[in-house]
């Protein structure tokens, strides 16, 4: 993916702002050495790999050797080991530019992988010079929160995998570590499925799939950036593709979804998915499982879901409650956090296992509520909306929808009302640091 260096490295040109930043206002004439340019005082594959990526990042142009006094960089990594990135690593670093030497100071590999990238942001390239510069000063960094996402949605719209490398590829310039992909919705199922190899039948066309090893391919690029990848399979509703494959986990031919909340086949199904979800496949510890924009009208006319609803005493909404707890509870016996959409706490509360972690995405949901009952937050939507439709002017409207939303297919939104949305809005400053995790950008 192609990058441009920054014409002259600022402290404005780190992205996004770091937690400390002092430059002295002094460039440093810069030697670059390809991989062997970053110098480490061990051995991590990982990290050889990031210096390799790097090295061609941040010198993508020839330069003539003119002695420069900066031909390294010292990168110091006090605990080089590797395995898949979760949520609350040490993602901290801490790097230093001066006139003769650069370093680079992380706990772990994670936060060398942040470090490089602000490096990278510091170096230019001065093309009247034809050399290289990086801006002197310290920084010294840590998220301010350890869950910062971007969802895609190949379940609506297929992307090839070159699109989704891509995607990955791009997420560390913004030190993004979660891919939240919204694998299938009610328009196809294009994963492979071992325990249910029928439901791939769902996906656009039999090109249009991806197959375990390309799923593996995905985690593993990601894993090399400290990007998490968490799976979304959103279930009861948006489910009408399961049916395609599988026809018996759906109410009936005629009204597909919410899958089918009385048959025990459609628990044992969820279980087999998510044995392939935790069996190694997505070695995160979360799983999302959705709950959103749930329409139980197909269980109230299906004569067997509602004749399963009424022996039991339950409303439609008692099925959901059942429904979205089940799924819940399975997830956490395959030690994987559930998360799930705004709207299974709007109707639960506090009925829900205290491992659910509450994704909201509507400003209706009270984000303090959620939070003072102790439960975690992904958080996507900021301000209230009641005041949406009470504004006649169109540039108000379109602020305020910027502010709720963090969803990239917004494309009549300003960007930098989306960047100025605070995730602790309304919501007391202990809970916030103990509760909401992060946020994401939804696509």
């Amino acid at each position: 993916m192609l990058r441009l260096l920054p014409l002259l490295a600022t402290a404005a040109a780190v992205w996004p702002a770091p937690k400390s930043i002092s430059l002295s206002g002094a460039s440093v004439k810069v030697q670059p050495g390809g991989a062997a340019f970053f110098k480490l005082n061990g051995t991590s594959p990982l990290l050889e790999a990031a210096f390799e990526r790097y090295a061609g990042l941040v010198f993508p142009h020839r330069a003539a050797s003119d002695g420069a006094a900066l031909a390294s960089l010292a990168v110091r990594v006090a605990d080089v080991a590797e395995r898949a990135p979760q949520l609350g690593d040490d993602e901290s670093y801490a790097l230093s530019i001066g006139a003769t030497a650069a370093t680079l100071e992380a706990a772990t590999v994670w936060g060398a992988l942040r470090g490089l990238e602000t490096f990278s942001q510091l170096v230019s390239f001065d093309f009247d010079a034809g050399s290289y510069e990086a801006a002197a000063g310290a920084v010294e960094d840590a998220p301010r929160f350890p869950h910062r996402g971007l969802m895609i949605d190949t379940g609506r719209h297929f992307q090839p995998l070159a699109s989704i490398f891509e995607v990955v590829d791009a997420l560390p310039y913004a030190k993004i570590n979660v891919l939240h992909w919204h694998v299938v919705d009610a328009q196809s199922f294009p994963f492979e499925s071992t325990s249910m190899p029928e439901l791939w039948r769902g996906a656009f066309s039999p090109r249009e799939r991806y197959t375990q090893a390309d799923v593996a391919d995905v985690v593993e690029r990601a894993r090399l950036r400290g990007v998490r990848v968490i799976p979304e399979f959103d279930m009861p509703g948006h489910a009408d593709s399961w049916c395609v494959g599988r026809p018996d986990l759906c109410p009936s031919e005629t009204c597909a979804s919410p899958l089918d909340v009385s048959k025990a086949a459609t628990f044992d199904a969820i279980s087999g998915l998510l044995d392939e979800l935790a069996g190694g496949l997505f070695p995160d510890g979360f799983v999302h499982l959705g709950g959103d924009e749930v329409n139980t009208a197909c269980w109230e006319s299906t004569p067997s879901v509602a004749a399963w609803l009424k022996a039991r005493n339950l409303t439609a909404d008692g099925g959901y409650a059942h429904f979205v707890k089940t799924v819940a509870d399975l997830a956490i016996a395959k030690k994987r956090r559930p998360v799930q959409w705004s709207e299974v706490w709007d109707h639960f509360k506090t009925d829900l296992p205290k491992d659910v972690v509450v994704h909201v995405w509507k400003s209706v949901t009270n984000v303090a509520d959620v939070v003072a009952a102790g439960y975690d937050v992904i958080r996507n939507v900021g301000y209230d909306a009641t005041s949406w439709y009470q504004t006649r002017s169109r540039t108000s409207f379109e602020r305020r929808l910027s502010r709720l939303y963090r969803y990239l297919d917004n494309l009549n939104v300003n960007s930098s009302a989306v960047y100025g949305n605070e995730p602790c809005d309304g919501i007391p400053a202990d809970l916030c640091a103990a509760h909401v995790l992060g946020g994401h950008g939804e696509m």
